[in-house]
């Protein structure tokens, strides 16, 4: 049953002359402003203890003491209400809290539609549109600001001890500092606990991406309680071994195929880029590390003279870039490249894709923390074959995760 019968309502219609839709909608708004006032003033009666003028039925030395007025933007716009208030400054009401000057949802819409990468302008003529508001591009600021205790919370969270697997990697943003438009580099970690549920695991803005900064990374993660870590996947960052080394001295460090292949081919000629390509793959996809490395001497043998950096970067790199071949394929396919973390990524990018420059770190950080809400909302499940591959890593590290599987 319906708040009135159909009755009162034909009664509400004729009495207000609606004629029109916005007739009903200004008589609404009215009826919204009426009835706030009401529940305030009903609110004070139980706040004193009596109805106002039952002087008989006063217990209390407090009092009412006028009104005062205040407006507040709800789904009707801004509106004018009266605020009854007491002598001795004691009432708090409810149903509009002091110093509260929005009853809608309109700042969880501004926040969504900010975490979804709509423009300041865009909200404003969304809001224009939908429910007739005009607000400013300071208001959306400070609503979304809102944001920053949140972000500061999640990023001091407590984490698990171990993870199995851990991604790091860094994604690259134009940000205005001191007058001029900078690259910054946002840091970004995925990890998979023992559960083998992902996780982001924090978020950090920094100049252009560095060993240095990863091993403050590194550190924050292990004060907030990551003990242990069994493998990491990385790119190939100079350094980046060597500060996962300091912080986790026992973790297996994986540098990401596809990007050694990336490498690999970035100044090889047009003509012989497919062939380039297709004669490294038999490398990554060989069935042991013996077999691979009899590829690369083939590789070498064909293209050697013509491309020696590409060869002696691949024996360079080769402990870390072998460390997948020593799994079963279910952790191979994991571990050998970084595609969790770049598909994390490539969501970010769909959102950011409209700010070519930021105003702020704190911008910056305000939009990749909404976004990574909305993308880790939808992360529900395991990891596939999560049991075979818990299975296997007990077998290979039995002392760093069987004490943590009784």
């Amino acid at each position: 049953m319906g708040l009135w019968t159909k009755q009162q309502l034909r009664d509400f219609i004729k009495e207000n002359n609606l004629v029109t839709a916005q007739d009903a909608q200004n008589a609404l708004k009215n009826l919204f402003a009426e009835t706030i006032q009401e529940m305030l003033e009903a609110e004070m009666e139980t706040h004193l203890g009596y109805a106002k003028h039952d002087i008989t039925a006063k217990a209390t030395s407090n009092s009412r003491n006028g009104k005062s007025k205040k407006t507040v933007v709800s789904e009707y716009g801004e509106q004018e209400i009266i605020v009854p208030r007491d002598r001795l400054g004691e009432f708090e009401p409810l149903v509009v809290k002091k110093h509260q000057s929005n009853v809608t949802g309109i700042e969880e819409q501004i926040i969504a539609l900010y975490a979804k990468g709509v423009s300041t302008r865009e909200i404003q003529d969304h809001l224009q549109q939908l429910y007739g508001i005009e607000v400013s591009p300071t208001l959306i600021s400070n609503v979304t600001n809102k944001v920053i205790p949140m972000v500061k919370e999640w990023q001091n969270r407590p984490l698990q001890s171990v993870y199995a697997v851990v991604f790091l990697d860094a994604i690259h943003f134009k940000v205005k500092q001191d007058g001029a438009i900078v690259n910054k580099a946002a840091y970004m970690v995925i990890g998979i606990d023992l559960d083998g549920n992902k996780d982001v695991l924090g978020m950090w803005i920094g100049e252009n991406e560095s060993a240095k900064f990863w091993l403050n990374v590194l550190n924050e993660l292990k004060n907030r309680g990551v003990q242990d870590i069994l493998i990491t996947c990385v790119d190939n960052l100079t350094g980046f071994s060597q500060a996962i080394s300091a912080c986790y001295p026992a973790t297996e460090i994986q540098k990401c195929i596809i990007h050694q292949i990336r490498n690999s081919t970035r100044y090889v000629s047009y003509k012989d880029l497919k062939k380039v390509t297709a004669d490294l793959k038999p490398i990554y996809k060989a069935a042991t590390e013996e077999a691979a490395l009899v590829e690369l001497d083939r590789f070498e043998e064909e293209w050697g003279k013509k491309y020696p950096l590409i060869v002696r970067s691949w024996r360079n790199n080769w402990s870390e870039l072998a460390t997948f071949f020593k799994y079963p394929p279910e952790i191979r396919k994991l571990i050998y490249t970084t595609n969790m973390i770049e598909s994390y990524h490539r969501q970010l990018r769909k959102v950011t894709k409209g700010k070519s420059i930021f105003p702020s770190d704190e911008a910056l950080l305000k939009m990749l923390y909404l976004s990574t809400m909305d993308v880790v909302r939808k992360w529900t499940g395991r990891v596939q074959n999560w049991g075979q591959m818990l299975l296997q890593f007990s077998v290979f590290f039995p002392d760093r995760v069987g004490q943590h599987l009784r």
